[in-house]
Order: structure tokens, then sequence, then C-alpha cells
């Protein structure tokens, strides 16, 4: 399949690119502001499908709204019309319009009047189209302190700089790049058009919030460094929102230091914590050295060990049955815990042992539910 990219360079466009390079089967032709409008039917030559994704939205002259949206819109439906009407080849094509279309603007208007291009070559010449109208575009390679307010969150944040809300209150519709793009390869592909009511295609997840919360959120990411808790970050919005504020992280911030606490017996270091399962940390021991001795009501925990050789000791507090067993790093076997049985390991083996750890809570120095009781 070939494709052609109007606004390859875009951010849109360039997150399409991408992923479009991991198809063995599709060979992409791009259309940037450096090339001339004339070129389109030399560069429709061949051309299985078009992701029109080029437009104007903060010219420095009005006027350019008309030129780089409706004109270049026109054009390009006049291109793909030439073609049906020569060769019988109706390529579809697919519109990234925005929800600003429904505006008195000249944003707006210019929009408006690309769509209603689109459409009439649909009924001149059966010309498949797809026309989204986005609302708040985010993700990886977004512009900041362009039109974005997630990317100029997410680039001042990062950077210690400040950022400026006027009405935390305000609404905001969100739609992830990803989420974008994966609808309009499906499209490229086949998949079914799923249209509203006006003819419009539609998109989905899309998120609603505000611009306090989205702003909260992603400050809430950069404290995570050093409270070491992090945010949900694995569905939804706030995952999509995490992705976007990592990749606006410089070069030099990519690394982070944590507290490591060291005393004769080794090191301990927390890693990460979270809100609601609990938190991860290592530690070391010297040869010989045993940590723990302790036993818990409620808690629970998961040793690793992935360095070493350790004798994990067991006894329950109310029976005094007793439990041992003998692992290492070489042979990857994870030990839990059980509340109600005093603990230990030691350090059998005769080089540091490093033990990976999980904790089904973040510790709490008020309410620690550890009790000493060495075995």
């Amino acid at each position: 399949m070939k494709v052609l990219i109007t606004g390859a360079h875009g951010f849109v466009g360039k997150n399409l690119q991408l992923h479009l390079t991991e198809r063995k089967d599709v060979q992409v032709t791009t259309f940037t502001r450096a090339d001339d409008v004339t070129r389109l039917p030399v560069m429709l030559q061949g051309v299985d499908f078009v992701f029109h994704l080029a437009g104007v939205n903060r010219p420095q002259d009005p006027k350019d709204f008309t030129t780089g949206n409706a004109d270049l819109t026109q054009a390009l439906c006049s291109a793909v019309c030439d073609v049906a009407a020569a060769t019988g080849k109706r390529v579809p094509i697919l519109y990234t319009s925005s929800t600003q279309a429904a505006h008195a603007n000249a944003y707006g208007e210019s929009k408006r009047q690309a769509e209603e291009a689109l459409f009439a070559a649909a009924r001149s010449h059966q010309v498949p189209v797809h026309v989204f109208r986005l609302p708040n575009v985010f993700g990886k390679w977004c512009k900041p302190n362009y039109n974005s307010a997630v990317a100029t969150f997410c680039h001042n944040i990062t950077r210690g700089l400040p950022i400026r809300v006027n009405d935390p209150a305000a609404a905001l519709t969100l739609v992830y790049v990803d989420d974008v793009i994966q609808r309009c390869i499906q499209l490229m592909d086949g998949a079914d058009a799923v249209v509203d009511a006006n003819g419009f295609s539609t998109l989905a997840p899309q998120y609603t919030t505000t611009v306090g919360e989205v702003a909260r959120q992603i400050q809430a990411f950069k404290e995570s460094r050093t409270n070491l808790v992090t945010e949900r970050v694995g569905t939804g919005l706030v995952r999509a929102l995490y992705a976007t504020y990592v990749s606006y992280l410089p070069v030099e911030s990519f690394a982070y230091p944590l507290v490591q606490h060291g005393d004769p017996r080794g090191v301990f270091v927390e890693m990460l914590k979270t809100p609601d399962a609990g938190q991860f940390s290592y530690f070391t021991a010297h040869p010989g050295i045993t940590r723990g001795g302790h036993y818990h009501h409620t808690k629970t925990e998961k040793f690793l060990v992935i360095k070493g050789q350790a004798r994990f000791k067991f006894r329950h507090m109310r029976t005094g049955e007793k439990y041992a067993l003998v692992t290492h790093g070489d042979k990857p076997e994870v030990v839990e815990t059980v509340p109600g049985w005093t603990h230990d390991i030691t350090n059998i083996g005769s080089e540091e042992m490093v033990v990976m750890l999980w904790a089904n809570e973040i510790f709490d120095r008020a309410r620690p539910d550890t009790f000493a009781c060495p075995l």
C-alpha cells in the first residue's frame, strides 16, 4: 500500500510516520510546507490512501487560514477527483479537522470550508472520506507554548519553569495521539467507518477533565520522583498523560537519584511506592548478616534474591512451628512472608547478597505493623 501524508512534519504527522515505519507493507510519501500545492497530482500517482493532516492554526496573517486549510484541501480534493474520473480509482481521504470548525472564528471557518470540500468530493465522485473533528490532541512531540496546554505544562514542569492557569475549572476535552493514529491506521486497513448523525467520523476514547486537574496531575508526576509515590499510570488518561510527561524530560533528567540507607549490615533503598498496592525496594547484606527478626499482623511481603544465597527462617507466633528454606540468585524464586509468623533472612553465601522486596503497603512509621521477635 502506498499512502500520502500531508502535514507530515506536524505533531500528528510525525507520530503517524513512526507508526507506519513499523509496517513492511506500507510505502509513505509526504507533503510538507516545502512542497508546492501544484505537485499534488503527481504525488498522488499510485497512492492508495491519503492522510490529510496539514493545516494552519496560528498564522501571522489571517489570510493563511484560507490558504493553508480551505484552499489546500480543495486542491487535494480536486486532484483525487481527477484520479477517480480518469481511472475509476477512488482514493480515500482521512482528514483531521477540529472541533473549532463548529465555531464562528477565522480558523474554524477555514476548517469548515475544508470539510465541505471533502464532503462535496464524496458526493460528486464517491471518494471515501473520513472527517474527524478532533478536540485537543496531546502526546509526544507536540509543540509547547503554542496551542496545547498539556504540551506547555509538560515542557515547563519538567524544566522547573512556572505554568499559568487562568481558570482551573475550565473544561478540557482531550484525545491521545496514539489513539488517533490507531484509528487512522484501522481505517487505512479497511475497518468499517463509524460516523455520527452529521457524518463526522468518531473517535474513542475522549477524556473530559479541567485545565486545573491536568496541571495538578502533571505536577504530581514530577513530585513522584521525590516522594516516590507513583500516580495510577496504568490505564486511561493518567497513563497517556504520564507517557506524554516523560517524553518532555530533557536528557539530563532521564535519571534521578534515590536515598540510600546504609549500616554495617548493608544498604536499604526504596525505589517506588504506589497509592494502594504497596512499595518496592531492595537491600543488601554482607556474608553472615541476618536481617528481619520480626512479624506482622497484616502486612505481607515478597522477597526475591537476585544475587547471593539466602536462608529464610519462619516460626509461628502461636504454635511455635518452624520452617526454613534456602534460595539463591541463580534460581529466581519468590519467598512470601505470612502474617503471624516471625521471620528473618540470612546471607549464607560468600558474597554480598542483593534482595528485591515488595511490601503490600507503604511503610507507615506511626503504624508500622512490624514487631521485633528474633528467631
